[in-house]
């Protein structure tokens, strides 16, 4: 089975910041990452907190070997996010640096 690659391996932009930000509940980590490993997308940081109910997480992941294009996988982790009540963000690394510069 041939596998379809979306993005080099030698491009730049491989990394994406997921944000997750919502009441906490049972299950959060596990269907997000569900959706990553279900297209092949790497999780290489995580840090989740909790404060007074409210969960949030940051995630970097590398999408080199992503079988979805970063529209479709920003979709479906939308998608998951307004199922459990959550809001979910996916920017390219780069431009979240950006926007987040002092």
């Amino acid at each position: 089975m041939s596998e379809h690659i979306l993005f080099k391996s030698d491009d730049p932009a491989n990394k994406v910041i997921i944000t997750v930000l919502g009441q906490d509940k049972v299950g959060i980590i596990a269907g997000i990452a569900t959706i990553l490993a279900e297209n092949n997308v790497n999780i290489l940081d995580i840090s989740q907190t909790i404060l007074q109910d409210i969960f949030t997480m940051v995630m970097v992941c590398d999408i080199k070997k992503c079988r979805i294009d970063l529209g479709t996988l920003k979709e479906k982790l939308e998608a998951k996010g307004r199922e459990m009540g959550l809001q979910v963000q996916v920017q390219h690394e780069d431009v979240f640096k950006f926007m987040h510069r002092i």
